[in-house]
């Protein structure tokens, strides 16, 4: 009964329904976008700070549906959406956009990408190795393309048993020291959490099988994208569906020292997304500038016109700080 509760709720709130109007392609291939700036006053909570926003708009076909974000550097952010397009942003200090670049997903056979190939829903980039991963839900692979996501340079299916088509590979960010984490949206009815896998080396070239885990949001929603911390942490942004608002967005931290085998990991919240920017927020990047760690958020729209896509900014303040191998001994020790 729960799985088709939250089925009906996403159908609802994602899906066309009577009342609604989705944005459907027709072949507009305009290369133009606006940013229009969001009016909100600066708020903190928890430790996120909100900085600024836009709402993001274009003429295009194929532009929103926005579903992992990258900052490539301090003026440019690259959006993959999960109809299989990727989009290359380029805006100046007040905002506005200077330059825009929106073209499909490669395939690896050049063909245009079949609906499964074109679910797209997690991003990273290496920008000192020139390369970037993406995650795909439908047919459960991840593919390592070059930095300006033109070409597929390797790809790798996800372990058996194969996840879900529709709650699959969601999350996906690249550890400090080189290992990858991978979460599912809700791919097991396991009790512990849903699954997720820990990858020792690139998880889109042949190599050791992944480490299994679980990951347990305790009320927080279904994980929709994770970013790593410099501390080696890694920040996960979860949407949970609802009434008023639709969406909620919840934003905690992982530790990788507590994953093993099997293991259940959970997450400490660290803030929300401010409840008028309500959206259902699919992509995140954290960067650190000047000696301040900020995080980006970006919504994916659904082609609804009901729903934006929206580019926020917050900097991450006072964040818990990270637990020692002796104060995780000394927080498992029974009382005396």
């Amino acid at each position: 009964m729960r799985r088709l509760f939250f089925a009906a709720l996403i159908f609802c709130a994602l899906g066309p329904v009577p009342g609604t109007v989705q944005r459907f392609p027709v072949d507009n291939l305009t290369q133009r976008a606006a940013a229009r700036p969001l009016v909100f006053a600066p708020q903190t909570i928890g430790t996120m700070r909100f900085v600024r926003g836009w709402h993001l708009v274009s003429p295009n076909s194929y532009f929103g549906g926005f579903s992992g974000l990258a900052r490539v550097r301090p003026d440019q952010f690259q959006l993959i959406g999960d109809n299989g397009y990727a989009t290359r942003l380029t805006m100046d200090a007040r905002g506005r956009v200077t330059a825009v670049h929106i073209r499909p997903l490669p395939t690896p056979d050049g063909h245009p990408a079949t609906k499964a190939m074109a679910d797209t829903e997690a991003l990273f980039i290496d920008p000192a190795r020139r390369q970037a991963w993406i995650a795909l839900e439908g047919i459960n692979q991840i593919w390592r393309l070059d930095a300006d996501l033109t070409a597929i340079e390797s790809r790798r299916r996800l372990p058996q048993p194969r996840w879900p088509a529709n709650r699959g590979a969601e999350a996906m960010a690249r550890l400090t020291d080189g290992r990858t984490m991978v979460f599912s949206e809700d791919a097991d009815d396991d009790p512990r959490g849903t699954e997720a896998l820990l990858y020792t080396g690139d998880p889109a070239a042949p190599g050791p099988p992944p480490i299994r885990f679980f990951y347990d949001s305790r009320g927080k929603g279904l994980v929709s994208d994770a970013a790593a911390l410099p501390d080696g942490r890694i920040l996960l942004v979860h949407r949970r569906l609802g009434f008023d608002p639709v969406f909620t967005t919840v934003i905690g931290i992982v530790d990788p020292a507590d994953i093993a085998k099997d293991a259940v990991v959970r997450s400490p919240t660290i803030g929300r997304v401010p409840r008028p920017l309500a959206e259902n927020y699919e992509g995140a990047a954290v960067t650190v500038e000047n000696g301040r760690t900020w995080l980006w958020l970006v919504s994916d729209d659904n082609f609804n016109t009901w729903q934006r896509s929206l580019l926020l900014q917050f900097e991450l303040v006072d964040l818990p700080p990270r637990k020692t191998p002796d104060s995780k001994k000394a927080a498992r020790k029974p009382a005396a």
